[in-house]
């Protein structure tokens, strides 16, 4: 199990020597979080809810954490490893913003996808970066139903401990792929006969997948993405969270337990002084 020093008051890593938040381990992999105003009902697309708490949940698992509601700028993605995108619709994107997303992919950076983060109104362009995204303004969803996953690559460790469970959530179809490099799946799911699905009931559709490729003139770079998340208490299934962590380590190349294992050392005594030896 990995362990990395916590940050002590007085070395700073911040802007101007500022102080590290106490107990954040400056050592670990920078994660930023995308995140969007919250949409639907209750429950649903929480994207604020999602800032909030995995800036807390990802910074307790080691992680250098920053983000924000709206898209990382160059100086965000400077030190970045990996951002994780949880909005709707991040596929449309202005021409700067483009341009800076794509200057992180190209020097090696790592994209995680949840839900409609990969929806747009240019699915191949999403696609070259994801390895799948779906257009927006289209019927390609079910709303909330059974998402029966089927792990078809139980030898990923990225899908360690995920079993063929079945989470009330919503599924994509209508997909645009990648063909060159092509998805790796991990995960499917037989789209549920609701109305929205029409004539796409009982289709197998890839919904967990990693993706690796190179954008011209760029390293290789990864990216993972997550379909589900319309319901926002999903996040909370441990078995859905230690997928996410390891989906997230792969993707900023780090080592794909990072997050599940990483064990904080035991904080100072106040005032700075080591914990006492317990007594023999």
């Amino acid at each position: 199990m990995q362990r990395n020093a916590w940050a002590q008051p007085g070395r700073g890593t911040g802007p101007q020597g500022a102080p590290s938040p106490q107990g954040q381990n400056r050592n670990g992999m920078h994660i930023y979080l995308w995140a969007g105003l919250k949409s639907h009902g209750e429950g649903f697309h929480d994207y604020p809810q999602f800032l909030a708490d995995w800036s807390k949940i990802l910074t307790g698992r080691g992680a250098v954490v920053d983000g924000a509601l709206h898209p990382p700028s160059s100086a965000d993605l400077e030190h970045t490893d990996v951002v994780v995108i949880y909005k709707g619709d991040a596929g449309f994107l202005s021409d700067s913003d483009r341009t800076t997303l794509e200057a992180f992919v190209k020097r090696g950076g790592g994209l995680v996808s949840l839900h409609d983060s990969l929806c747009g109104p240019d699915p191949a362009y999403l696609a070259t970066l994801l390895g799948g995204a779906k257009k927006h303004g289209e019927v390609n969803y079910t709303l909330e139903a059974p998402v029966p996953y089927a792990v078809v690559d139980k030898s990923d460790p990225i899908v360690k401990g995920l079993s063929d469970i079945t989470i009330p959530d919503e599924a994509f179809f209508t997909m645009t792929w990648a063909k060159d490099p092509a998805i790796h799946v991990l995960a499917t799911a037989k789209i549920a006969p609701t109305p929205s699905a029409g004539d796409h009931k009982d289709e197998v559709v890839p919904q967990i997948w990693t993706y690796q490729h190179a954008l011209p003139g760029g390293e290789p770079a990864r990216a993972f993405v997550w379909m589900q998340g319309h319901t926002y208490a999903n996040f909370a299934n441990e078995q859905i969270r230690l997928t996410l962590f390891r989906g997230i380590a792969w993707a900023a190349k780090k080592p794909v337990d990072e997050l599940v294992n990483y064990v904080a050392p035991p904080r100072p005594a106040r005032g700075g002084m080591p914990p006492a030896a317990p007594p023999k």
